[in-house]
């Protein structure tokens, strides 16, 4: 657990590394570039650390669309600047600004509560007293921490007209807590990137250990905590203040999961615009960070023009909806995310199966970051031979072999009914893709955590898994496998404890699979 851990930080902070060296190598060309290094007045006067992007020309009298980026969760003030130069290149205004507690900035880190909201307002202030920026056209977008201060800065601030938020949260309980299981990997990740390159503040120290201590006499206060830090709370302020927001996400996100943002977009009433692809978390948008082609970047310039510039350059015209399968080239337009996963095919869990807790089966999700950043590239998900798997310690069912291709988009759900010897337990679900051979790929999973049952009691469970858009080929089959441990997750299984899997005639357990029709 420790050597995935590190792996992961590893991984999340090299590139941060990388850019944290730019300023020495690119000073001398700063200023010719158009790039000044300012100072900031956030909430309560902590100093900002922040670069502003100016078009090349641009005179005191001018006006123009201002563009703030607030940074990522660990990342330094420049991870925006080749984005930042190419948005300047087009006529924006771009400022950028380490968020609080992080690097050079003042403060201690909140993770999105009130004072980073109010400081996204100060720098805006600032942008509009210090740059021929325009007040009646403002944008903001960020990646993963930068995406959710963006959104929770749109409830609060009806200066801003224009958001894209890539690989970010709409909430944050659904994110790290769904299932009410403990995500472990994303919070242990989030927590040391904080520590190694932050401050964090009392209140974090104490939620993220009470978090990670499974403190279940802190449960409420921990839900107020990320409920306050979610713009999903705030839904009504985002929809009366009308901004136009761009939702982009990978299928594999380990951190900020796409369900929640999936489900955030439904309910958001103006100008929308939803977009998953494969991946794990900020890695659909990194190459961008580089100033390589990336297409969420390239429509998220487009987002800004058509919202902040007023360019009809089409993607209002667009099926709102994107989504590019984790097995196929190519994206597919839907008019909204329901429709996504209009047509359902079930298939039964039939029997009754018993196993032990506290042992892996070997069906697992694999490690943050790393798993799905393979499977993106490299089309390689988390595999398991479902044939060998302990059925002491795995439940299986499997779907008839397909005849055709089955393309799964959308949530598939688990309805089951589940007998504990415990009052306490937790159980992971896995669907996994299933060859000839017996040998099973990652489809989705998601885990489901019950406290304070009657032990010999019968009690159902329904389970949403991470959604995801992936291609079954013919002659293969589908296989649900349930287990009680996965790295990802804190479990909840006493010693000793067994979970039977039932499927009374009054109430049937089943899988329904979201596909796409043709």
């Amino acid at each position: 657990m420790r050597t995935s851990l590190a792996l992961a930080v590893s991984a999340a902070l090299v590139a941060g590394t990388a850019l944290g060296l730019a300023p020495a190598a690119q000073a001398a060309e700063a200023a010719e570039a158009g790039i000044r290094f300012v100072d900031i007045a956030g909430e309560g006067g902590t100093v900002l650390k922040a670069n502003v992007v100016t078009p090349a020309g641009a005179g005191a009298s001018a006006r123009l669309p201002l563009i703030v980026l607030p940074t990522s969760w660990a990342m330094p003030q420049i991870e925006y600047l080749a984005q930042a130069k190419k948005l300047a290149d087009s006529g924006y205004i771009v400022v950028s600004y380490n968020s609080r507690g992080f690097w050079q900035s003042g403060g201690e880190i909140e993770t999105a509560g009130p004072k980073d909201i109010a400081d996204a307002s100060k720098v805006i202030d600032w942008a509009l007293a210090n740059t021929p920026a325009d007040a009646g056209h403002v944008g903001m977008a960020g990646v993963s921490y930068g995406a959710g201060i963006s959104l929770l800065t749109a409830a609060h601030d009806p200066r801003v007209k224009a958001v894209a938020a890539l690989s970010g949260w709409a909430d944050l309980i659904e994110s790290i807590y769904s299932g009410r299981t403990q995500h472990l990997q994303a919070a242990a990740l989030l927590g040391g990137a904080g520590y190694l390159t932050g401050r964090p503040g009392p209140e974090l120290k104490e939620i993220l250990g009470d978090f990670l201590s499974s403190n279940l006499d802190k449960e409420d206060e921990m839900i107020a905590w990320g409920r306050e830090r979610s713009p999903v709370t705030y839904l009504d302020r985002i929809n009366a203040n009308g901004a136009a927001i761009m939702l982009g996400n990978a299928w594999g996100d380990t951190i900020f999961p796409p369900n929640q943002y999936a489900s955030f977009y439904e309910k958001l009433t103006g100008p929308k615009r939803l977009e998953f692809r494969p991946g794990d978390h900020a890695t659909a948008e990194a190459t961008g960070l580089f100033g390589l082609p990336n297409d969420t970047w390239t429509n998220a310039h487009r987002w800004f023009d058509r919202h902040l510039k007023g360019v009809d350059n089409g993607i209002d015209r667009e099926q709102p909806v994107q989504l590019k399968s984790r097995s196929a080239d190519g994206y597919e337009g839907y008019p909204d995310w329901k429709s996504v996963h209009a047509n359902q095919r079930k298939f039964d869990l039939d029997g009754t199966q018993r196993v032990w807790a506290n042992v892996d089966s070997g069906a697992n999700g694999g490690i943050t970051l790393l798993t799905n950043l393979l499977d993106q590239f490299l089309r390689t998900p988390p595999t398991v031979s479902v044939p060998l798997l302990p059925r002491a310690f795995a439940g299986v069912w499997q779907s008839e072999r397909y005849d055709t291709p089955q393309r799964v988009r959308g949530t598939a759900k688990v309805h089951t009914t589940v007998t504990s010897t415990k009052e306490s337990g937790t159980l992971v679900a896995y669907l996994y893709d299933v060859g000839p051979l017996g040998v099973g790929k990652l489809v989705g999973n998601a885990p489901y955590t019950f406290h304070g049952k009657t032990p010999g009691k019968p009690f159902a469970v329904d389970l949403e898994l991470f959604s995801t858009a992936y291609d079954v080929p013919a002659g293969h089959r589908l296989a649900l496998v349930v287990d009680t441990v996965d790295p990802l997750y804190i479990e909840h299984n006493p010693t000793g404890a067994q979970l039977t899997f039932s499927s009374p005639s009054a109430d049937p357990s089943y899988v329904s699979v979201p596909l796409r029709e043709k």
